[in-house]
């Protein structure tokens, strides 16, 4: 039986329900293939690797470049049990593909540096393929540039040693890379569709993303976005990776 996980720390039902939909309905998952866990409820260790055909992370309100002693005890929580589960993963080389947060994951896991740099506001953008990107079978579908929803307050701005630049956009150098052969993150939001991105402004108005009284010229920008790319990526990762 096929079998993902999904890792995920948004405490919103409704932004945490819609992404675990997003992922089934880009990913071609039924509910019994992709297993989900709250991280922010509850400590999540130990994992069973051996269950799984890959690993997915969601985004997250967290910031990795948050000071210390300015994080939350369940993001301070939430980060030291991923580093735990990363040296396993890392380690085998599991299919592993983190949207957004998988950059404040494994690219500090990795060595990357991780500041507010390259923040960019909520809305879409233009993201570019590395030639190394155009040869990566997880984005051999895709066109050489394609549009994207984003929105984040830190972003990488050093890539790890080891990794592998796969796209990029002229406002976030670091916009998806890759790690040995199968451990993929993306700054952009592979899992999100118009609906999606309109439910999460509303979710996320208080959190610093953008002014609360912005709300409706910041949904006005999407609407008129042309984003229908990035989802094949979660469609390509499950096809590749799926052992049955």
């Amino acid at each position: 039986m096929t079998c993902f996980l999904l890792l995920s720390s948004r405490a919103e039902e409704i932004a945490a329900d819609g992404e675990y939909a997003a992922f089934l309905r880009f990913g071609g998952l039924r509910a019994d293939e992709l297993e989900r866990v709250r991280m922010e409820q509850a400590s999540f260790l130990p994992v069973s690797l051996d269950d799984y055909d890959g690993v997915l992370v969601g985004g997250s309100p967290y910031d990795a470049s948050t000071p210390e002693d300015d994080k939350s005890p369940a993001q301070r929580r939430v980060e030291a049990e991923m580093s735990t589960l990363l040296d396993e993963i890392v380690a085998r080389d599991l299919p592993f593909l983190g949207a957004c947060y998988g950059v404040g994951t494994l690219g500090v896991h990795q060595g990357a540096v991780i500041d507010r740099t390259y923040a960019e506001p909520i809305g879409a953008v233009t993201i570019t393929l590395t030639e190394a990107g155009r040869r990566d079978p997880l984005l051999a579908d895709l066109p050489e540039s394609f549009d994207a929803f984003v929105g984040h307050k830190e972003a990488c701005s050093v890539l790890p040693p080891d990794a592998v630049l796969l796209a990029s956009s002229p406002t976030c150098p670091v916009q998806m890379f890759r790690v040995r052969e199968n451990l993929y993150a993306t700054q952009f939001h592979p899992e999100l569709d118009l609906p999606g991105i309109i439910t999460r402004i509303g979710v996320y108005r208080d959190y610093g993303y953008f002014q609360p009284k912005e709300h409706d010229e910041v949904v006005a920008g999407v609407r008129s976005a042309d984003v229908w790319a990035p989802p094949r990526i979660l469609e390509a990762f499950v096809r590749r990776y799926r052992r049955d």
